[in-house]
């Protein structure tokens, strides 16, 4: 059994998760990044300790999977805007020394794209995108069963290409980003510019609406259609995979912005076999940051 700690900037989720994939036991808590690292690292310890003892048998080891940039060879955390005073925290030295297994550690999304080729609808498959859409838009590789790595080990940041130069500024230097045009919060943000005299809706409340026909809502869907369609038209073009799958909040609603994205792909890819792509979405479920943190182990000790 593997231990497996999912660390967003709202909560942490801790569990234990199987040989096969499957969640056998799991806690979690608010991430009250105001407490300090030590206060994160005692729930972490807590969590971990009372799903073992659930799932009654001892950890083989511990896989992690962090917001914000993480160097996964030396084990500790870069500089996460959600998360002050975690900066260089080696979680796997420590996580391993209290529990006296290997543990191993990588970005939330490379760790998610890891879980969903493994255990999920990846499997087998040779060259592998998985994008997350919700609050940010993240993306892993795996390619030829490894995880794929920029240079010094780094995270291809794929949610922050540029759609639209003339598109709004992003906090990561560029203007018209993927993720600042076709997050949820970019949605919800347009919407209100669009029609203040509204009341600000989620993206979740404005698909929602969308569907049911409302006028407005499906102005900012649609418009939230075409760029995510354009990003993902783009990993086409520039990878060719075997599959792209789509996961993350906004996408629980697929259907809204599935034929702008199959028009995009067959429009814009003219150059590549875009025919024999798979996009796919992923099963609906709140356990995939889990099972995605344990997948991390096995890559890591297991190839």
């Amino acid at each position: 059994m593997i231990g497996a700690v999912d660390i967003g900037g709202t909560k942490i989720a801790a569990g234990v998760v199987d040989a096969g994939g499957h969640v056998l036991a799991s806690r979690e808590c608010p991430t009250q990044p105001g407490a300090g690292l030590q206060a994160g690292l005692r729930s972490i310890v807590q969590m971990l300790r009372e799903a073992a003892s659930q799932a009654g048998d001892q950890l083989e080891g511990i896989g992690i999977g962090c917001t914000g940039p993480v160097h996964p060879e030396l084990g500790s955390i870069g500089k996460v805007e959600f998360l002050p005073g975690w900066e260089g925290a080696n979680l796997v030295e420590q996580l391993s020394q209290v529990f006296g297994v290997p543990a191993a550690i990588e970005n939330d999304a490379d760790a998610a794209a890891l879980g969903e080729w493994g255990w999920g609808v990846g499997r087998g498959a040779r060259s592998f995108v998985l994008v997350t859409v919700g609050t940010g838009i993240g993306a892993g590789l795996v390619i030829e069963g490894h995880l794929y790595r920029g240079v010094d080990g780094s995270h291809p940041e794929i949610g922050h290409h540029v759609i639209d130069p003339q598109g709004p500024a992003c906090f990561c230097g560029a203007h018209g980003c993927w993720e600042s045009l076709a997050s949820g919060p970019a949605m919800e943000r347009w919407a209100q510019a669009r029609h203040p005299q509204h009341l600000l809706r989620s993206a979740r409340q404005l698909c929602a609406a969308a569907g049911a026909g409302d006028a407005l809502a499906q102005e900012a869907v649609g418009r939230t259609a075409r760029y995510l369609a354009l990003g993902l038209a783009n990993l086409v073009t520039i990878f060719s995979p075997e599959m792209i799958a789509l996961g993350g909040g906004l996408l629980q609603s697929y259907p809204l912005f599935r034929l702008d994205i199959e028009k995009t792909v067959r429009s814009n890819c003219g150059l590549v076999p875009h025919q024999l792509v798979k996009i796919v979405r992923t099963a609906p479920g709140s356990q995939a940051g889990l099972v995605g943190a344990a997948r991390v182990w096995y890559h890591r000790y297991s190839l």
